[in-house]
């Protein structure tokens, strides 16, 4: 009897340790809880400077694989000793203008610590290229709501859009005062990543565009695109030769001085030529947003007609629409769009429904270094 009763005993010991191995019989972790520390340490960083941030040298892929997740909280420790803590990891821009974040952007290299439409955090945090830097979990899921209501994709397969222009995010803005068939937006019609540029390139030819603002580019990059085997946007390039593209290398820190003066730089540009226009970046989305929302409000939009140009490219991308996803839709609104009005009328509270958003328009390019008659002159190309 004696003997059974040890060997229960050691039975029980064995189970307890069993159970405690990881893996073993526990539950995972819930939200908020860490079972060990997921860190990934002393990692190269690398400037990104077009929408100034800071590449931490592992693949999105690698990154996730270690065990973080969109949605997490994290800790950014650099080797000279800036950090940032409590950090949103997410796979796209969804932090208010000015916060930081740590993203996963669809087609980046690496993962990227960033501040949303704000300031370059290289520059902020003082970083050298000999610096490092280590990345730990601290809360897990601690933004998930935000990533979920966030989290929006499109494809890159003509097959999967309706037309041509729906693909290539390419139509006549419509707003205000604006003449028909005088301004355009799109997505790039010389970068093909993402296979859309042979298509804005044939569709500008259709609309006899004879001026480009591109918010995205250097001539280093364009000439890079061309360069590219396979370049095949025959309309843009006849364009580029006639030096009838103006690039900007424009980022989307909309509330510096120095994305209002590129601005100024390319809508003097558009003054000084005749139409039809094409503004794009990219997709056709942010930049091109902000400054069709400028050019829309200076020849008299409405709040109304601002926003409704702006969300058909979520239409065209996502399907967001009112009727097929009000709460998105909405979200979009308030989150992006808004804060764009309100950094061109200079007031974070204005109530954008009773504003007055052309007088709003024609101060943030006075206030930019654009003369009254470069205003009025850009004016009279757009509205006659």
């Amino acid at each position: 009897m004696k003997r059974n009763k040890t060997v229960i005993g050691i039975l029980v010991i064995a189970l307890a340790l069993l159970l405690a191995l990881p893996g073993c019989g526990s539950r995972p972790a819930e939200e908020g809880t860490l079972p060990q520390e997921i860190a990934v340490k002393d990692l190269a960083i690398l400037h990104e400077p077009e929408f100034g941030g800071v590449y931490i040298k592992m693949t999105i892929e690698d990154f996730n694989a270690q065990g973080f997740a969109y949605g997490d909280s994290v800790t950014v420790a650099f080797s000279n000793g800036y950090t940032l803590e409590g950090l949103p990891y997410y796979n796209g821009y969804y932090t208010q203008n000015g916060h930081p974040l740590l993203i996963a952007y669809p087609g980046y290299d690496y993962v990227k610590a960033a501040i949303n439409n704000g300031d370059d955090l290289w520059e902020v945090a003082g970083l050298s290229e000999t610096d490092t830097a280590t990345v730990t979990l601290e809360t897990r899921g601690a933004f998930a709501d935000i990533q979920s209501a966030r989290d929006i994709h499109y494809t890159d397969e003509r097959a999967d859009y309706p037309t041509d222009a729906v693909f290539a995010n390419f139509r006549s803005v419509r707003a205000g005062r604006i003449l028909p068939d005088t301004l355009y937006r799109a997505a790039s019609p010389c970068d093909n990543q993402h296979k859309r540029a042979t298509y804005v390139s044939a569709l500008s030819e259709d609309a006899g565009i004879k001026y480009i603002v591109d918010l995205a580019d250097t001539e280093e990059k364009i000439e890079g695109y061309i360069a590219a085997e396979g370049f095949a946007c025959d309309y843009f390039l006849s364009l580029y030769h006639a030096d009838a593209v103006i690039p900007l290398a424009l980022n989307m820190n909309f509330s510096s001085e120095a994305f209002a003066q590129k601005i100024v730089r390319g809508l003097t540009a558009m003054a000084e030529h005749e139409g039809p226009y094409l503004v794009h970046c990219t997709e056709g989305k942010d930049r091109t947003g902000f400054v069709c929302m400028l050019l829309e409000a200076l020849c008299g939009a409405t709040y109304e007609e601002i926003v409704n140009d702006y969300m058909i490219t979520y239409d065209n991308y996502y399907k967001i629409n009112p009727a097929a996803d009000n709460a998105r839709y909405t979200v979009i609104v308030e989150n992006v769009l808004d804060p764009m009005i309100r950094s061109m009328l200079g007031d974070e509270a204005a109530d954008l429904t009773a504003a007055d958003l052309a007088d709003g328009a024609a101060k943030f390019l006075l206030n930019a270094g654009m003369p009254q008659k470069t205003i009025d002159a850009l004016a009279a190309r757009l509205c006659g």
